[in-house]
């Protein structure tokens, strides 16, 4: 499978905080959503990928090019979503379309006032007066609107009530249907990645500590509810993490079928995302 997007031993320094050998592979036709807490590494990778800080070491490619090499080129054909705007506050949707049909070679008036129209976005309504849903409507329609072939999208549902929520992800499902694009997506929300993503991106600490599709995830992964007495008899190397709770252990487990097998234990819960970021994170070993 061709990959759209390949991320080589990336690192990037800063006092008291380190992104230490990110690796990633996003192929043609696939969703990766990238999870961790506020502080992990997420924005600092993607702003890494897009060339907007300079890494310390590693290897970017999009498309097949070293991103340093083409940035020009390579961002004629990617959508970007930050948290920041580069928009002034003082623009309308109008203004928006003028300067960007100056900007991208492809840009699509007609799809762009069609977003517009569709989000119920205000065409002469000064930005400043937007509310935080709106903006974020509109940082999406721009994205979408000069045909990128990658979005890379940092917390895109931000701000968003769940049925325009779930609007967009229907959007972004429908970008990658032809199996042409593919979409780099960093999201608080897991429960928008569970509907969504092929793949799962964990940093933690500026570490990618799990990186699996998610069907491996969400099929594979359990978790066991045990006694105190049922857990003092389980191996170590038979589970990733454990947590305590008042009356019972929770541990997580990376393949539930082969642990039913070894262990007179009936019930294994199927984990949301969350559930497995939070035993990772709070869970000890």
């Amino acid at each position: 499978m061709e990959n759209i997007l390949e991320v080589k031993n990336l690192c990037k320094r800063y006092e008291g905080f380190e992104l230490k050998n990110i690796n990633i592979e996003l192929p043609k036709g696939m969703i990766m959503g990238l999870i961790g807490e506020n502080g992990a590494g997420k924005t600092t990778t993607i702003k890494s990928i897009l060339n907007t800080i300079n890494i310390d070491d590693g290897e970017v490619k999009i498309f097949g090019l070293e991103m340093q090499k083409n940035e020009k080129q390579i961002k004629e054909q990617i959508g970007v979503v930050l948290d920041e705007s580069f928009l002034s506050e003082y623009l309308n949707a109008v203004d928006v379309n003028k300067i960007m049909k100056n900007i991208y070679k492809n840009w699509d008036e007609k799809q762009y006032f069609k977003y517009i129209d569709e989000f119920k976005l205000p065409k002469n309504k000064i930005l400043k007066d937007f509310s935080s849903g709106m903006k974020m409507k509109l940082k999406i329609t721009t994205a979408l609107s000069h045909n990128p072939k990658l979005l890379i999208l940092d917390e895109p549902t931000s701000g968003l009530d769940p049925i325009a929520r779930n609007d967009i992800l229907d959007i972004f499902q429908e970008f990658i249907k032809n199996g042409e694009k593919s979409i780099l997506v960093s999201s608080h929300i897991t429960s928008d990645l569970e509907h969504i993503a092929d793949y799962i991106t964990f940093i933690n600490n500026g570490e990618i500590i799990l990186a699996k599709t998610r069907e491996e995830l969400l099929e594979d992964f359990g978790i066991v509810k045990c006694t105190k007495e049922e857990f003092e008899k389980i191996d170590k190397k038979d589970y990733i993490k454990y947590k305590k709770n008042k009356y019972e252990y929770s541990i997580l487990v990376e393949n539930k079928f082969e642990f039913k097998k070894k262990y007179d234990i009936e019930i294994i819960d199927k984990p949301t995302i969350e559930d497995i970021m939070l035993i990772y994170i709070k869970g000890e070993r």
